[in-house]
């Protein structure tokens, strides 16, 4: 089989030796949960429940508003106790709705099955997945439903399935992929059937061949889906890194997936879909690899939305020592936290503890002009000039440079000999210019 890629991108260590060979264990039920109203790019819910009153699994307590945006729902069934602000980590704050859990799990009447897809018309499947709740299980967490609504002008004739997860130390969707290969295909028909596209992919990096092999098992006798062994190599499973390296296309500069004819969905996004076709429920909980040097006995597993971070550590056998870094996500795109009394969302697909030494941020030095950065980058950009402005305040020149294309990876700043804190000053520069924008249009 043939290894695909894309020019640029870097190779950190994998670190997922810990967890790779682990099967998918189910965490403890949470006696208490606090599921916040904004877990999705766009506008966040509104509550439709309200302090006493008793709710059931998979019922709706949090509505979307409009069409960016994704309906939230119980995990648990037990009475709710507060609607309030609470901290979501990464310094953010949303309001929550903390439910006390009574322990039955019983399900909510709303939750049926919706039928067979392939019956359905194609706004029809769409419908079911917004109503379910679905967004980017990678942690991009962009509402699915929005992804599947392309305009008339934009026809799409491919999906792609992201199984690369280049992120070091995660496995959730390595194990996924072995685990319920019949439902992430199953997923993959019910995009295809949504947007209308013949043509399907499964991408799955070269490090995973049990997955590669149990993936091909799956798609035997399934005419229309391939797949695809991608080189290790990290951002592999970027959107326009997978469409160059299974398609050739190229997304043209400011545009989206849709502008190359083309759909990307992640592994654990797929299987979530089929789920919800299978069984009704809407998105309540998922796969999330905890793991680090700190964590006692690294773990994949099936977490209810709202359950406490610290829960899950526990449950991992906790820290085994200080811990320098949390993070969730995964070491290159995830993002710090400064506790672990937060909970855990639709897109936390990784929580990982680092030791102190290992969280140590090396000092910046003057930038020695050697274009490593230049070289790794996946978007082909220059993100030493684009970080050289964004330090010295100078917007404008940023996004000449095409700030705005930059997709954060984190792969110049990673190979930086200068340690210059380049992905950073360029969110900082992407912030500025987006704000700018909006500032405009009022």
């Amino acid at each position: 089989m043939k290894f695909l890629s894309f020019k640029g991108g870097i190779h950190p260590p994998e670190s997922k030796k810990a967890t790779e060979s682990l099967s998918i264990e189910t965490a403890r039920d949470p006696q208490k949960v606090i599921i916040p109203l904004h877990q999705h790019i766009g506008a966040p819910c509104q509550p439709v429940v309200k302090v006493k009153d008793h709710v059931k699994v998979g019922q709706m307590v949090g509505e979307a508003q409009g069409f960016v945006s994704a309906p939230i729902h119980s995990s648990v069934s037990g009475e709710v106790k507060e609607v309030a602000v609470r901290a979501i980590g990464g310094g953010r704050e949303a309001v929550c709705v903390v439910i006390e859990s009574d322990g039955k799990f019983e399900v909510h009447e709303s939750v049926v099955s919706p039928g067979d897809y392939k019956l359905m018309e194609s706004s029809e499947i769409t419908k079911v997945i917004q109503e379910a709740g679905i967004v980017g299980m990678g942690g991009a967490t962009f509402p699915t439903h929005v992804k599947l609504s392309p305009p008339a002008e934009k026809p799409i004739d491919t999906v792609i399935i992201n199984g690369a997860e280049c992120e070091p130390y995660l496995t959730a969707d390595h194990r996924l992929m072995i685990e319920s290969s019949g439902e992430i295909v199953e997923g993959l028909l019910i995009i295809m059937k949504a947007v209308g596209a013949e043509k399907g992919y499964i991408a799955i990096e070269n490090n995973k061949p049990d997955a590669i092999t149990t993936m091909l098992q799956a798609v035997s006798e399934t005419p229309g889906i391939q797949v695809v062994s991608l080189q290790t190599k990290y951002p592999q499973g970027a959107e326009k890194q997978l469409i160059d390296a299974c398609t050739g296309r190229q997304v043209p500069s400011g545009g989206l997936p849709m502008d190359s004819g083309v759909v990307v969905n992640n592994i654990g996004t797929a299987f979530q879909i089929a789920h919800s076709f299978r069984t009704g429920m809407p998105l309540v909980d998922r796969i999330t690899t905890v793991t680090g040097t700190c964590i006692s006995e690294p773990k994949n597993l099936r977490v209810r939305i709202g359950t406490s971070v610290a829960d899950l550590i526990e449950q991992c056998g906790g820290y085994k020592e200080t811990p320098g870094k949390l993070i969730l996500g995964g070491p290159m795109m995830g993002i710090a936290q400064e506790m672990d009394e937060i909970p855990v969302g639709k897109g936390t697909s990784g929580i990982l503890a680092f030791n102190e030494n290992e969280a140590i941020i090396p000092d910046p030095v003057n930038c020695i002009r050697c274009g490593k950065c230049i070289d790794v980058c996946p978007i082909h950009l220059m993100p030493l000039m684009i970080s050289e402005n964004a330090l010295k305040e100078r917007m404008d020149e940023a996004e000449k440079y095409h700030a705005m294309d930059c997709i954060e990876c984190g792969s110049c700043s990673y190979i930086c000999p200068s340690k210059r804190p380049l992905v950073h000053s360029i969110r900082v520069a992407k912030s500025s210019i987006m704000a700018k924008k909006r500032q405009e249009k009022k």
